[in-house]
């Protein structure tokens, strides 16, 4: 389900060539513009320029990370002035080439603001203009140090945005008041040995443990599963394949999985990753899914799995309206056959290619990997991790905790 899980590379239609097609390694591509950068021949400036462009130009990728984070801090400590921020970032900011994003986002294009920054860097020592902004330097000097990577070093000093790295850009989007927003405290975590998590109030354990499967977690004892005190899962009712053609498919081990999880006196959900890119599609994806689920007893939320899939998927093409409008009108279908619908989404999703205040009716599965609080609108499942581990299970298997029950009891 989550971008960098194996689900992201089991949606290839049945007519493509069986290649899984992954995400380019975009930390490669920025590791060779700074060797490229390292490389550059020096120009005509004087020598202070020089004696100070080697120390800065020791490592590429060192350089090009705190350059980047200089200039964004640099606008951090004068985002007081509209003005002057708005020009500085009217120098840098990048065409989009065609990359979606909400109402007017600071999107900085990595490849085009080096140049730029090391002209301003360089000017900036020599007017002596960086001598009041040492504290912010230093501290992102200390978070790099640490190994905290460039997008969590920048959190912090964005306080009331959610900051994004999406298509080689940063992204700066501001929290908005308007959306629904969660109170869950990141010291009310709790951490057990074997990297589950738990959620507590009032020191008591308040939140349930779920999982959820599909073909690739293969042969399941759902018995053994429930023993381990799995209180919920989301079982895969099918796919839409990403390529052209967006094959339909229904998992094969749907049928088997729901049974077995019935039986076991799990408390049962099932999920659909759709490719919908218009009306007719997403009817198809959601009738599917009823077909397959009338049989069974459904406990927990019918829920639209929706992603940013590899470079070509069909669904990438959509903007966020109408990605949205196609969201609400599967979970409008499925409420209207009487089941509870549900939005699956990660950060990257809810940020830039979803509208949420759209979508605000309907409870949402958030999929984050790092154990922090940081995103701040609401939701009633947190999928934390792909690679947990429990009884009756081969391999690995994504983990969940509710929040609170997502089924009536």
């Amino acid at each position: 389900m989550e971008s960098d899980r194996k689900d992201d590379f089991e949606v290839l239609d049945l007519d493509d060539t069986g290649k899984i097609s992954r995400p380019e390694n975009e930390r490669a591509a920025r590791y060779q513009l700074a060797r490229d950068s390292v490389n550059r021949k020096p120009n005509d400036r004087t020598g202070f320029h020089q004696k100070l462009r080697a120390p800065l130009f020791a490592t590429g990728t060192i350089l090009m990370i705190l350059l980047t984070l200089y200039f964004l801090g640099n606008v951090y400590l004068n985002h007081r002035n509209a003005k002057e921020t708005q020009e500085a970032v009217n120098q840098i900011e990048s065409d989009n080439s065609g990359e979606e994003t909400p109402d007017s986002p600071d999107a900085y294009e990595e490849a085009e603001a080096q140049e730029e920054l090391t002209r301003r860097l360089l000017e900036e020592y020599e007017t002596g203009k960086m001598e009041g902004e040492q504290d912010v330097l230093e501290q992102i000097r200390l978070s790099l140090g640490e190994g905290t990577s460039v997008v969590e070093t920048l959190r912090p000093l964005y306080k009331d945005h959610l900051v994004v790295a999406s298509g080689g850009k940063y992204h700066f989007i501001p929290v908005k008041d308007t959306i629904e927003k969660n109170d869950y405290a990141e010291t009310n975590l709790n951490i057990l040995e074997n990297g589950e998590l738990q959620y507590l109030r009032d020191g008591a354990v308040s939140s349930y443990k779920g999982i959820d499967v599909s073909l690739y977690q293969g042969a399941i004892d759902w018995k053994k599963v429930a023993e381990d005190g799995v209180t919920f899962t989301f079982i895969r009712a099918g796919y839409r394949g990403y390529g052209q053609k967006g094959t339909l498919v229904t998992d094969e081990s749907a049928k088997a999985n729901l049974q077995g999880a019935n039986d076991a006196g799990i408390k049962t959900g099932v999920y659909f990753f759709t490719q919908a890119v218009n009306d007719a599609e997403v009817l198809e994806e959601a009738q599917l899914v009823l077909d397959l689920i009338k049989p069974y007893r459904i406990d927990c939320p019918v829920v639209i799995d929706v992603e940013k899939t590899a470079e070509n998927g069909r669904m990438n093409q959509l903007d966020a309206q109408e990605r949205t409008r196609l969201v609400k009108l599967f979970c409008d279908t499925i409420k209207a056959a009487g089941y509870r619908p549900m939005v699956y989404h990660n950060l990257e999703m809810g940020a830039l290619m979803l509208d949420l205040e759209q979508l605000e009716e309907y409870d949402k599965w958030f999929a984050y990997y790092k154990v922090e609080m940081y995103y701040p609108y609401a939701y009633k499942i947190w999928q934390y991790s792909n690679k947990g581990s429990v009884q009756g299970i081969k391999g690995d298997v994504d983990m969940n905790i509710a929040f609170e029950p997502v089924w009536e009891e």
